[in-house]
């Protein structure tokens, strides 16, 4: 049977200041371009594999550069992910566009990812559509000290709505992340180890 899983689609908010917007939707392999708000042009993409997913949420374009390497194709523009060095790019597999391929990058073709570039400035606010914990049939990993990503950002919100963590939620788990989950499993009568098992899960209300 699938769990259920709840949590806030977009993590972190980022406020839409510009004219230019773009939103990916990677179970449907397509990024969007809007222009003030009405959708003006698609790509299609690829998007990260199921073990190293594309970060959902909302992000700001923080870079644009060309020429990084083969594996990036002819363009980058990075994305503020705060766990890891994400961004939208070119490709020399062309036949890897439509697919779950990347190793959590957005993938285009070279002439759509150079079109793209000129089309969108440095602060455009990129939103990636998904659920942070994965798809509703996608087994949850234990997370613990040393792991990044989504998941880990969305644990300290929730730990931090409870009360029992006061440091950043940038998806990055660190000691002090460490010593929240083991006050919070403490108060809730399971083993304090710092790992994030499916009981604390529950607990934190992210699946039933």
């Amino acid at each position: 049977m699938p769990l259920h899983i709840h949590a806030s689609p977009a993590l972190p908010i980022v406020k839409d200041t510009g004219i230019v917007t773009i939103e990916v939707f990677p179970q449907r392999h397509k990024l969007m371009v809007y222009l003030d708000h009405i959708p003006y042009k698609s790509f299609p993409v690829a998007v990260g594999n199921p073990s190293t997913p594309t970060p959902v949420g909302d992000y700001i374009v923080t870079y644009k550069g060309k020429n990084w390497g083969p594996s990036f194709g002819s363009r980058w523009i990075g994305l503020n992910v705060p766990w890891g060095v994400y961004g939208i790019h070119g490709t020399n597999k062309p036949f890897s566009i439509g697919r779950h391929a990347s190793h959590g990058c957005i993938r285009m073709r070279n002439r759509d990812v150079e079109e793209l570039y000129e089309m969108i400035p440095v602060g455009t606010k990129v939103t990636i559509f998904g659920h942070a914990l994965g798809e509703a049939n996608q087994d949850l990993k234990p997370v613990s000290e040393g792991d990044a990503g989504a998941v880990v950002q969305l644990i300290q919100n929730r730990l931090q709505s409870a009360g029992y963590y006061d440091g950043p939620c940038d998806g990055r788990f660190r000691s002090s992340t460490t010593i929240a989950l083991k006050k919070f499993q403490r108060q809730n009568g399971i083993a304090a180890n710092g790992v994030v098992s499916l009981t604390v899960y529950e607990l934190l209300g992210l699946l039933e």
